[in-house]
């Protein structure tokens, strides 16, 4: 059976697995912070968005992260999902030069506030991770 057609008790399982190639053991500690005041809503963190979407093949964790990172960027007002996605896409393989590109390019389709809010969480994760910029 393919990972889009697994029956309910595995999509929890598939998305923990999932979860954990992604954001490592940081994304897994948020589940269980978030289930201990809403644990149906944390269930459904781990089975939807990792067990049956980032689950499927046709995309790698690499190419997800950065069309997260495009997709929250653009949002404008999703700063905290943001930081942990540009997290997650240095953990998955993502060059930083990848992520800012990405950033920049919502520049475009989302307008420069919204970019310039992406760079400023760039920013500060790429302190975190001790990665200088400006890049080379």
């Amino acid at each position: 059976m393919t990972p889009e057609h697994l029956p309910h008790a595995d999509r929890y399982q598939q998305g923990l697995e999932c979860l954990q190639r992604v954001d490592g053991p940081q994304g897994v500690a948020v589940v269980q912070d978030l289930a201990e005041s809403f644990p149906d809503f944390a269930r459904y963190l781990v089975e939807f968005p990792f067990g049956d979407i980032y689950a499927r093949r046709s995309l790698g964790l690499r190419e997800r992260e950065i069309a997260t990172v495009a997709a929250l960027t653009a949002l404008g007002n999703a700063a905290p999902q943001l930081r942990v996605h540009i997290h997650a896409a240095l953990h998955v393989g993502c060059s930083p030069a990848q992520i800012v590109e990405t950033v920049m390019q919502m520049a475009v389709y989302a307008g420069f506030p919204a970019a310039l809010n992406g760079l400023a969480v760039v920013r500060e994760v790429f302190l975190a991770h001790g990665i200088a910029l400006p890049l080379p």
